[in-house]
């Protein structure tokens, strides 16, 4: 027997749509105009959602993601765009229900896409909060910059699978000119030998490189403005890493907590301590890296001191670099 929803008293009814997920609340938001504009005032009325919709946009799809809790990677999809070909052809323009999201099928794929966000964010009252995509969404980032005034909070530029000898040097500079994010941005696509980037990136919390770091010069170093960089397959020399501690030491990167390097090769750190004034050495403890990971744990460490008092502790061997300020 149907369930006469929109006849259901306004209390009861907020009640109900509080307990739907938000892939069953846009699926409802597809049965009827009325349904969409019950769901619609709904969400204008109600102070706003700490949901984050992140966008995505693949060599393989895009799609809409709900993430409801502080954890970002526990996301919900709630429309997808599927690949258009001739095989699809009479599907374009359409949706085909899943058994928990929509899915369309566009011949405009980059059309597509917008529609699918906009339609997302007007539904529930947000904005988009984070962007994960490849070379093939590189597009996104100007129509995110162009389309909504609030910055975003996180950002991810994926490498393309299988791809080794595709360069994406270009891509890569576009992203790194013009993507901004506040909390966390994640590049990890392939970059010739000979790629540089020249400019600025931040303000952000966390910078993350987890492949492919050889790009990343001393200049770099001070010009990321940054609470947490992480970097692996660095090619920084010892000399660098002792200008950029020297720079710290006189008040660069203020507000710079991590700075964890993992070596694309081995790093010899001589005479470290007639390099830098050494305030206490064999420092023990450990440091949480990130949510996900184990924390970092060092015997050998060796504490430096800034002027103003603040204090950091330096961390070392062949393959790693970690300078953790407290």
């Amino acid at each position: 027997m149907p369930f006469p929803i929109l006849n259901t008293p306004f209390v009861v009814l907020s009640e109900i749509i509080n307990i739907l997920e938000p892939n069953e609340i846009v699926n409802a938001s597809f049965c009827s105009n009325n349904m969409n504009r019950l769901l619609k005032n709904h969400y204008q009325r109600r102070k706003p959602l700490e949901w984050k919709l992140i966008m995505s946009n693949h060599e393989c799809c895009g799609k809409v993601d709900i993430v409801t809790s502080k954890d970002d990677e526990k996301r919900m999809t709630v429309l997808s765009l599927q690949p258009y070909s001739s095989v699809w052809k009479s599907f374009a323009g359409k949706i085909e229900r899943n058994t928990e999201f929509l899915e369309f099928y566009f011949e405009d794929r980059v059309m597509g896409s917008k529609l699918i966000v906009q339609y997302v964010t007007n539904l529930f009252n947000i904005n988009v909060y984070g962007l994960d995509i490849d070379r093939n969404g590189i597009w996104t980032i100007g129509w995110i910059n162009g389309w909504q005034e609030k910055a975003l909070a996180h950002f991810v530029f994926r490498k393309i699978p299988y791809i080794i000898d595709w360069y994406g040097d270009a891509a890569i500079d576009y992203a790194l000119r013009n993507a901004r994010a506040s909390d966390y941005y994640n590049i990890d696509d392939v970059v010739s030998n000979t790629f540089r980037f020249d400019g600025n990136l931040g303000p952000m919390k966390e910078l993350y490189i987890p492949d492919g770091g050889h790009w990343v010069t001393l200049n770099n170093l001070i010009n990321f403005d940054a609470i947490r960089i992480v970097v692996r397959d660095s090619r920084l020399s010892v000399s660098d890493l002792y200008t950029f501690i020297r720079y710290w030491l006189a008040g660069g990167s203020p507000r710079l907590t991590l700075l964890y390097l993992e070596f694309e090769n081995d790093r010899s750190f001589e005479n470290f301590e007639k390099q830098l004034e050494v305030v206490e050495k064999n420092v023990v403890g450990d440091y949480r890296l990130s949510d996900d990971e184990e924390d970092f744990h060092f015997d050998h460490g060796y504490s430096i001191q800034r002027k103003d008092g603040v204090k950091a502790v330096i961390n070392f061997d062949i393959d790693h670099f970690v300078m953790m300020v407290l």
